[in-house]
């Protein structure tokens, strides 16, 4: 390369740095800083129980554990017979 050729580089790359500078500080704004943030309800002492028409003594549980097929296990899952 010529001195010329290097030089002509040089002043591509800073005009470049200073258009492309200029032009991302007029479409990108700095953050607004004077947001608020939400406000969070204090956790109380008591606690409200639930409603009676979905937790009551006739309702279904749904821990206890579900057995599908008989009690006797297959001890010889992959016999032929």
């Amino acid at each position: 390369m010529k001195q010329k050729d290097i030089a002509l580089i040089l002043v591509i790359v800073f005009v470049s740095g200073v258009v492309s500078l200029l032009a991302s500080n007029k479409f990108i704004s700095p953050p607004k800083h004077d947001e608020k943030a939400a406000q969070v309800e204090a956790i109380m002492e008591e606690f409200k129980q639930p409603d009676q028409k979905y937790f009551n003594e006739q309702s279904v549980n749904p821990t206890q554990p579900i057995t599908i097929g008989g009690t006797d296990p297959n001890q010889n899952p992959f016999n032929s017979r």
